[in-house]
């Protein structure tokens, strides 16, 4: 489906379901107008849809108001993504509109770049079970140094980086590569904890919804990264 870009102030709303914390947000031509935040855990499923209403209520715009539909796309939480995704494509079905979709890493990585030295590599991290997690290295200006990946940590990781210039590690993966990479002069790991959140999700969305970048909301899938395994019981 063709959508016609001729809104100069698009309004979209945005959702952010890859880590514990829910989290609906409203922007309009990138300024934010409401945000809602949860971080309660499995708070996903029954309070997504109440979040999203209170946000536009509470702005005083209606859904049919809406431009698009934004997305965290992963990666992250298998179910988290699921019930983010499939809420965003359903409310794009129902009203008929397009569908935008952002890596959740590097809205992590826009959250802190301005607060970054210039030359420093931004590193957000996620926990992805045992000693691995989903990460991406971007600069200040989220180009992306190293592509998203699963990786397992080790003394090792990012070494050829580490040696010339600064890395930011953050997110609630950090604390698996913190012990093994403290020593070394250029990672730096920030006190305070970074969520994913729609509030970044919107900004990067409108730049996308500009540059006409939309799913098909047909076949779009979130970014698991790596497949979902379901432990079976032995019988």
């Amino acid at each position: 489906m063709l959508y016609a870009l001729n809104c100069p102030m698009p309004l979209l709303l945005s959702l952010e379901t890859s880590t514990r914390v829910c989290s609906v947000a409203l922007h309009q031509h990138g300024v934010l107008l409401a945000c809602y935040e949860l971080l309660t855990e499995k708070s996903h499923s029954g309070m997504l849809t109440t979040l999203v209403q209170q946000v536009v209520e509470h702005a005083g715009v209606s859904l049919n108001q809406l431009d698009a539909i934004a997305v965290a796309k992963g990666p992250g939480s298998y179910t988290g993504l699921r019930i983010g995704v499939s809420t965003a494509k359903g409310l794009c079905y129902a009203l008929e509109k397009p569908l935008i979709s952002v890596n959740t890493l590097e809205a992590m990585a826009s959250q802190i770049r301005d607060f970054m030295p210039v030359e420093a590599l931004l590193c957000p991290l996620l926990d992805a079970r045992r000693m691995e997690v989903y990460c991406g290295l971007f600069d200040t200006q989220l180009n992306i140094v190293e592509p998203t990946q699963a990786k397992i940590m080790d003394e090792s990781a990012f070494a050829s980086y580490l040696s010339d210039r600064p890395i930011f590690f953050f997110g609630e993966g950090a604390a698996k590569c913190q012990p093994l990479l403290s020593q070394h002069r250029n990672a730096h790991f920030p006190t305070t904890l970074v969520y994913p959140s729609a509030r970044t999700i919107g900004l990067l969305a409108t730049r996308a919804y500009q540059n006409g970048l939309f799913e098909d909301v047909v076949t779009f899938e979130p970014f698991y990264l790596k497949e979902f395994l379901v432990a079976k019981k032995n019988t």
